[in-house]
């Protein structure tokens, strides 16, 4: 998962990103790829998605007749995808992914929203997804789905961060005393979040490696995805750990779940590059073993916990509302105005 931050006209966005997402050095698909639509997941974890939300240019989202129209391009043609690739035919637009984690509090990466003129410029939308086997995208929705920014709560980056993963040297950082830093941001919307519940996040400190994890969000822009069986690879870091979790450009922001406890454990925040060109003239989604390549990176949820309020976030999702909430399953079978990489 490479991060996203330059904004592109819509138009130009596929000539942009094709030279952007050239020569990858990293991978962001380990394994077999987990990733599953809202439909294809868990009633529980459906639950859960209703309260992610994607982040969108506010050029990209318009009152028609009542409802918001989300501005989209196809995934495939923009980014000259091979036939076969996963979700080829769907729409992309959104630039990061957030998640509710109080009454009018969303969760997402300080990268995400980089100042209060940013976060003015940014529009909240809940309920971007498919919810059934063939159906479209939900690219209208209704006015009580969208939101803006009234305020940034807390937000922290350290750019040394991104410099240290992304070229593979977090090891030598560490040795050097130059750890990644946190990378979170805290907004307050503009009301409460009508019919969605705020996520709890885990307050124990009991993270370990081999933890079993998931993500949800919206990789690429893409309508959202939750991404199951993967597992916690290092906590040493003091802001952040590593994972083996699928996730692109776009999945910034996306809260990090433990699949024992449901509750957040992190930030999705950094990670590799996603696409490689083909000897065909395309580009695939780079794959590697579930095992090798560097890791996406999450910031702990340890490090902005204390500004995120405990009532409503007090239990898992699931618990609260009587759900059983299974290991999240193995997939089947199978910018935008704002991309950031």
């Amino acid at each position: 998962m490479k991060i996203m931050t330059r904004t592109l006209s819509l138009l130009a966005a596929a000539a942009v990103l094709l030279p952007q997402l050239a020569g990858a050095a990293q991978k962001s698909i380990y394994g077999d790829d987990d990733r599953l639509d809202y439909f294809e997941a868990s009633p529980a974890m459906r639950s859960l998605a209703d309260s992610v939300v994607s982040l969108w240019p506010s050029k990209q989202v318009t009152l028609e007749n009542g409802e918001y129209k989300l501005r989209t391009i196809g995934f495939g043609d923009a980014l000259n995808l091979c036939p076969g690739e996963k979700f080829r035919e769907q729409p992309i637009g959104a630039f990061c992914s957030g998640t509710l984690v109080g009454d009018d509090i969303i969760m997402t990466a300080g990268h995400c929203i980089t100042d209060d003129k940013s976060c003015a410029d940014a529009r909240f939308v809940f309920g971007y997804n498919i919810d059934s086997d063939g159906g479209a995208a939900r690219t209208s929705v209704p006015a009580k789905d969208v939101y803006t920014c009234k305020r940034i709560i807390k937000r922290d980056l350290d750019r040394q961060a991104d410099g240290l993963v992304n070229t593979g040297i977090v090891i030598i950082g560490a040795l050097l005393g130059k750890q990644p830093g946190p990378d979170y941001a805290l907004v307050q919307l503009d009301r409460k979040v009508e019919g969605r519940r705020p996520l709890a996040v885990d307050r124990s400190n009991d993270l370990k490696v081999g933890d079993r994890i998931f993500v949800i969000g919206h990789p690429v822009g893409l309508p959202v995805k939750v991404a199951g069986n993967a597992s916690v690879r290092n906590t040493e870091p003091k802001a952040f750990f590593l994972t083996d979790l699928d996730t692109f450009g776009g999945n910034s922001g996306s809260a990090v779940f433990n699949a024992r406890t449901r509750k957040i454990e992190g930030i999705l925040v950094r990670g590799g590059t996603d696409f490689v060109d083909t000897a065909a003239g395309c580009k695939a989604q780079l794959k590697i073993g579930q095992n090798e390549g560097k890791g996406e990176a999450v910031t702990k949820i340890s490090v902005l916990r204390k500004y995120i309020p405990e009532t409503g976030a007090a239990r898992s999702f699931g618990d609260s509302v009587g759900i059983r909430v299974d290991e999240v399953p193995p997939a089947s079978e199978e910018l935008a105005a704002k991309i950031a990489f």
